[in-house]
């Protein structure tokens, strides 16, 4: 798979291996946790990193449930093979690994260059410490006594984020001995580069699939996102349908209640009580809120794979929470794709593309709010706005109005509400007057709001008689400018 985007993880890598080349004090090693979601493209940035370093360096992959002894030995052997190291790591070509995990650390370090730097990988972290627990004390020892007195970088990689997070979490043996980058999907920039698509259709890329660059280099250059989706959909085993399913199945093995509180977000539903409607018994009983709370935590805290939204304005409404999917991926995936895999195996791909094309722009235009937010969030503040820091949405208990735009200085309560804006995402019809009308009724709903300006991000230039009364509206080219 070729290699894409990536410029900001690229630049974060190179700064820690700078470090290492010029230390400024203390030891001269460096060691950085990389997280990221399964499939996300950890391994792929951390190859073409090490491949672009000029240094020598050792990839060592860990397998799951394999015996850590049989690991240790896979250790040995990827130094043994590693890029610049064949000579300075010949003392471990036929040596037995000891038989803890210390000593072996140990002498991978002695086989490392002490005089230039080097970067070794240890990639799928979590299934070393699975398979001995006594992994995350033993890695400590290690650094302190072998590891952190060579110029190496250590770069420790894993999908699990729940144990990534505690390997560096205050009462665990790693903490305050590296740093931690999450490294997220292609951003919608780096979609439109691969996709070569204008900036409108590039999003609508970005909304299919994820920024996953296994599901993005699929698409053809100047395809259109019905075009690439009647191609996928035929085929069972393609990546955009196979993708999700993995995923899942990593993420909740046997956890028939998490997934079910996953379906019940994917499908639309939003509220707490809508979720435990959604997965209570058979008896339409709604699940217990000592059952569902605890499953919702997990998938927002540990997990990531659930957002929480609360309404922002100058007064605080914890209870008016909303949960959306977090991963873009992943929220089509589980609204078109889940049930179009049995399809395609009946060879009825044509069906799911026809159905995801009727639901089409009503599910696009709640799906690209986040991340119309997220690019603001990444714009401002500017000129126009310098108090704005945060963006969000606003409802109330009747979800009468919603606002799609609340720009502020603060969350989750703004001390100051400087706009107030609406998503119209259509390709038909232009933002006009009778769409201003409603924003500036919605506008009288919304707490410290009285003078707030009035927004609007638009698919489409709005009308001259509209636009006359907007502060900004955003397109879609200007919000690609958030990922430069």
């Amino acid at each position: 798979m070729a290699f894409t985007g990536r410029r900001r993880e690229l630049r974060i890598l190179d700064s820690w291996l700078d470090k290492v080349r010029s230390p400024s004090g203390g030891s001269p090693g460096q060691a950085l946790v990389l997280k990221g979601r399964r499939r996300i493209g950890k391994t792929r940035l951390v190859q073409e990193f090490c491949a672009r370093s000029e240094v020598p360096y050792a990839f060592f992959q860990a397998t799951r449930s394999q015996p850590a002894p049989l690991a240790r030995q896979a250790l040995f052997d990827a130094v043994t093979e590693g890029e610049g190291l064949r000579e300075h790591a010949r003392a471990l070509a036929h040596a037995v690994p000891p038989e803890d995990w210390v000593r072996s650390l140990a002498a991978v370090a002695a086989a490392l260059p002490a005089s230039e730097p080097s970067i070794l990988v240890l990639d799928e972290v979590p299934w070393l410490a699975e398979a001995d627990p006594g992994f995350d004390a033993a890695l400590k020892t290690a650094w302190d006594m072998h590891l952190s007195a060579r110029p190496v970088l250590l770069l420790l990689l894993g999908s699990d984020l729940a144990m990534m997070d505690r390997l560096t979490s205050y009462d665990h043996p790693f903490y305050g001995r590296a740093g931690q980058y999450t490294v997220g999907p292609l951003n919608p920039a780096d979609v439109r580069a691969v996709t070569e698509l204008d900036a409108a259709s590039a999003l609508d890329a970005y909304l299919v699939t994820g920024g996953f660059p296994e599901v993005v280099t699929g698409w053809r250059p100047g395809e259109s996102w019905s075009a690439y989706l009647g191609r996928q959909l035929e085929d069972p085993s393609s990546v955009l349908l196979t993708t999700g399913e993995r995923s899942l199945a990593a993420e909740f093995p046997a956890r028939l209640q998490a997934g079910r509180v996953l379906r019940a977000v994917g499908s639309g539903e939003r509220t707490f009580s809508g979720i435990a409607a959604r997965t209570g018994g058979s008896g339409g009983q709604p699940l217990a809120h000592g059952t569902l709370a605890p499953l919702l935590n997990e998938l927002i805290e540990a997990k990531k794979i659930v957002a929480v939204d609360m309404p922002l304005s100058t007064q605080p409404a914890p209870k008016l929470k909303r949960y959306r999917i977090a991963d873009t991926y992943l929220r089509f995936w589980l609204a078109h794709l889940e049930n179009a895999i049995a399809r395609a195996e009946r060879g009825r791909g044509a069906q799911s593309l026809t159905r995801i094309e009727k639901s089409w722009p009503s599910w696009r235009g709640r799906a690209i709010e986040p991340v119309i937010r997220e690019a603001l969030v990444r714009l401002l503040p500017d000129d126009t706005f310098p108090d704005v820091s945060e963006v969000g949405g606003w409802w109330n208990r009747q979800n009468n109005p919603e606002v799609d735009l609340i720009g502020a200085d603060s969350e989750p309560v703004a001390g100051a509400v400087s706009f107030v804006g609406s998503v119209k995402w259509r390709d038909d019809a232009p933002f006009d007057v009778r769409d201003l009308a409603e924003l500036g009724e919605h506008v009288r709903h919304v707490p410290g709001a009285e003078r707030a300006a009035l927004v609007a991000v638009t698919r489409t230039p709005p009308t001259e008689r509209a636009s006359e009364d907007l502060v900004a509206c955003w397109q879609p080219d200007a919000l690609l400018e958030a990922w430069g």
